[in-house]
């Protein structure tokens, strides 16, 4: 398999769009389920190992949240 080049994409959803999101995420959660989801036209597919964290950012004043999942392929 071709090694994956670096990337950082931010993406912005609807409210709707990101709790469509959020749910199938959870659901996956709960049952112990890989997650997929695709992003700028890249295909994921989240183990159910991958750990999960919250994040709080500050910066002047803006603030931020993220909700991050990470896992290490192969």
């Amino acid at each position: 398999m071709p090694e994956k080049t670096d990337r950082d994409i931010e993406k912005t959803y609807s409210a709707a769009e990101f709790v469509a999101k959020l749910r199938r995420l959870a659901d996956s959660i709960e049952t112990g389920e890989n997650f997929e989801i695709q992003i700028a036209n890249e295909r994921f597919y989240v183990p159910d190992r991958a750990t999960f964290n919250i994040e709080h950012e500050r910066e002047g004043n803006t603030e931020e949240i993220e909700f991050q999942i990470r896992w290490e392929r192969g």
